[in-house]
């Protein structure tokens, strides 16, 4: 038997006017007040005060008078929470400003999309310690979610720019052939996926120009042992390689395959076969190797891999076939095992990819270079503060979304701010999808010191 809900005709009246109404039909006001589009951005918002990112903010040295009316910890937080929020331009900031939630957070106002152009050119000149302070903080807001065995993953990107912003010229481009450009180097831990330093450089810079200066300002920063370091095939020579050694670190970088180098290979008659499935075969070596370069020998692990091809009961490999690579080492580890732990180092193209499609990395702000590599700066602080916060808030099942999956999920909720008795209630959608999970990361917040 099947049981069936009548509805009254009041139901079905109402129901009408729900669902059947036209959209043209509808009438329009524009009279909510106190609204934001980015209710659930509160528990981020929360998590910065239990930071104490403005206080943080508020220590670095300014150059603005006391009575202007957004002071330099202001436009910094402001900028902040727009990458966070995903704004990809300076004048993408142009809808946050009659936000109520971020208008409260800021005390009542938000600073116009021009005037942060002009603040980060102004903050470049009258501040000229802000740069390495920014390093400083970023230091401060990674330190405790940093693993006690540390991965160094080193790694350059290219920017392409579109007018004639300052510092940038023409180099390798893969994106864009033939324009200019500039080229960051970067530093990322492996394991946390913090970004641990970074510098703005020229886009004809190789990749391991300024590298080892690059890298002692990093350690001198971080104050903590680094014990492994990976790079790819743009890093190497000397100097480069005294670096790790004369600190006792491992590293594991990706060596320029050569004629010089291939005629030693030829050489080699004995590999050791690691993999043999039913598409694959991995063989590998390793030897004392000499680059012209080099002021001495090193270790080299030589990975070669080829497709398996059946000739009806036969499984053959021809040596037309065989890919080799590469790996310069201080390791005495097995050569799969190098070439294992490097390829783990291809996470860190996801952490730039994240950095450049979420924090707009790559969208270069102004026409002035120091002030490009602060706003730099700012946006790696946003990107860190955003994974400290998932690793510090939110359940595991969460804390792999991308910043973009994030804001559409839980920041992205229509909510109005009313003020009831002495209390102030952010009122949400009723029927948002993500409550449950968004009122426990909330409780975890609260639980913070």
């Amino acid at each position: 038997m099947v049981f069936m809900r009548t509805t009254s005709p009041k139901e079905r009246s109402t129901l009408k006017v729900k669902f059947t109404t036209p959209i043209h039909k509808i009438k329009t006001e524009f009279s909510l007040e106190h609204a934001t589009s980015f209710g659930g951005f509160k528990i981020f918002l929360a998590y910065l005060e239990k930071i104490k990112l403005a206080n943080a903010l508020q220590s670095l040295p300014t150059a603005k008078a006391g009575n202007s009316l957004f002071s330099v910890h202001k436009i910094l937080l402001y900028l902040i929470i727009g990458w966070v929020l995903g704004c990809e331009r300076i004048f993408h900031f142009r809808r946050l400003q009659h936000d109520a939630l971020i208008r409260r957070f800021l005390g009542g106002r938000c600073p116009h999309h021009s005037l942060l152009y002009k603040e980060l050119v102004r903050l470049r000149q009258t501040c000229p310690t802000l740069q390495m302070d920014l390093r400083r903080l970023n230091q401060q807001v990674i330190r405790p979610c940093l693993p006690s065995e540390m991965i160094l993953d080193l790694d350059s990107t290219v920017e392409t720019v579109y007018g004639n912003q300052s510092g940038a010229a023409k180099g390798t481009n893969p994106h864009k052939p033939g324009r200019k450009s500039y080229h960051p180097l970067l530093a990322f831990e492996g394991q946390s996926r913090l970004c641990l330093n970074a510098v703005l450089r020229a886009g004809n810079t190789h990749s391991s120009t300024d590298a080892a200066s690059f890298l002692k300002q990093t350690f001198k920063l971080m104050n903590r042992p680094v014990k492994y370091a990976r790079f790819d095939k743009g890093f190497g020579g000397e100097d480069f390689y005294q670096f790790w050694e004369s600190r006792r670190i491992g590293y594991v970088g990706k060596l320029k395959w050569t004629q010089r180098l291939a005629a030693e290979v030829a050489r080699c008659r004995y590999w050791k076969r690691y993999v043999e499935d039913e598409q694959w075969v991995i063989e590998g070596i390793t030897l004392i190797y000499r680059a012209t370069s080099w002021k001495k020998p090193r270790r080299v692990a030589i990975i070669r891999k080829a497709q398996v091809v059946e000739d009806g009961q036969t499984r053959l490999v021809f040596d037309d076939d065989w890919q080799y690579e590469a790996i310069v080492t201080n390791l005495e580890w097995e050569p799969i095992d190098l070439w294992r732990f490097y390829n783990q180092r291809c996470c860190m193209e996801n952490y730039i990819k994240e950095a450049k499609r979420g924090f707009s990395i790559d969208r270069i702000a102004t026409g002035d270079f120091a002030a490009n590599e602060m706003d730099l700066l700012v946006k790696l602080l946003a990107y860190n503060l955003y994974v400290r916060f998932k690793h510090d808030c939110c359940e595991p099942v969460h804390q792999g979304y991308t910043i973009a999956r994030f804001r559409l999920e839980f920041f992205s909720c229509a909510a109005t701010i009313i003020q009831h008795s002495r209390q102030v209630i952010l009122k949400l959608m009723k029927d948002f999808p993500k409550r449950h999970v968004w009122k426990r990361i909330e409780a975890k917040i609260a639980l913070l010191e």
